[in-house]
């Protein structure tokens, strides 16, 4: 393999950061949350406020939908032939997959309905006889790698009783996050235009509306990616798996600083520069580079039946 990942094979995570800028003007929009709003905080040393921009869990969809073709409703180009669980309707139409999903595997239209495929799966390959057991993590990870493997690497939580008690956990192997210092509101406003009826009844959508919105300016902006390199050795999925998994999590890493910084329509960043904090040494592969990669890794892995041949397929009633 023309990349270099021995830097990793002892390292107990990796660690990047990546300095954002807006890419036009000064002020960007970050996420609000419906009980919150914007998530300002006081920086722990510093006499600023900090803001969060961006979520982990946001962060791990983002990374997801670089890797998938919408037009196409397929991975993308390097990644084809990754097994997933496809849900389809009653009449045979799709609805959704494990990778489209916000809980991956946990979705409610892949455990939820009556097609029990895939925990009867999981009960079947992990042994699960009773509630009374302890869980075998690195065989819950081999066993969610052969069916689904983005569900190895951002972690997933199955909360149904009937498997192991709501017990089957893995840990986010890949996290994301973006902050930022110094950051304060800029505040800014405007009118809806009603040229019909200036005075109609704005409950119903008529008449002349002012309103406001707060966006944001910062000192600086940054994103951080985190992937435990000894969780993903503790599953003991061997050295083919660990280096596609290093692999896939680096490609969403630079397809998503590449192409996925468009946050929101007011939060649009450019990347100013990345640069590796852990561990030293380490220099991040050209997105270019992985993508030659991974086609051959996912091909072997399948020779050998680390990976599914097929994606599982559920069915899930909807209601008329």
């Amino acid at each position: 393999m023309a990349i270099s990942l021995d830097l990793l094979n002892t390292a107990p995570r990796l660690l990047v950061r990546a300095e954002l800028k807006p890419v036009a003007g000064t002020r960007f929009q970050p996420t609000g949350f419906p009980d919150l709003g914007a998530a300002e905080y006081d920086h722990p040393r510093e006499l600023y406020r900090m803001l969060l921009v961006e979520s982990p869990q946001s962060m791990a969809n983002r990374m997801e939908k670089v890797c998938w073709d919408d037009a196409a409703n397929d991975w993308r180009a390097p990644l084809k032939g990754l097994p997933r669980v496809d849900v389809y309707d009653q009449n045979g139409a799709f609805l959704t997959n494990s990778v489209l999903e916000a809980h991956r595997l946990n979705s409610p239209y892949i455990l939820e309905g009556k097609d029990t495929t895939v925990a009867q799966l999981l009960k079947r390959e992990l042994g699960l006889r009773s509630d009374a057991q302890p869980v075998d993590v690195p065989k819950l990870a081999r066993t969610v790698f052969k069916y689904d493997p983005n569900s190895v690497l951002h972690g997933l939580f199955l909360a149904k009783k009937d498997l192991a008690g709501g017990r089957l956990r893995l840990t986010r192997m890949l996290s994301a996050f973006i902050e930022a210092e110094d950051a304060r509101v800029a505040p800014s406003g405007g009118v809806k235009n009603d040229r019909v009826d200036p005075k109609g009844d704005a409950s119903q959508g008529f008449g002349n509306v002012p309103f406001h919105r707060d966006e944001y300016v910062a000192r600086r902006i940054y994103a951080y990616f985190v992937f435990d390199l000894a969780l993903l050795r503790s599953y003991g999925l061997g050295s083919l798996a660990e280096t596609f998994l290093v692999l896939f999590g680096l490609y969403k890493i630079q397809h998503f600083l590449a192409e996925g910084l468009r946050l929101r329509t007011a939060c649009d960043f450019d990347v100013e520069q990345v640069e590796v904090l852990r561990p030293s040494g380490f220099v991040l592969p050209q997105a270019e580079e992985i993508d030659r990669e991974l086609p051959g890794l996912i091909e072997r892995l399948r020779a050998e039946g680390a990976l599914s041949a097929d994606d599982l397929r559920v069915r899930y009633e909807v209601k008329k």
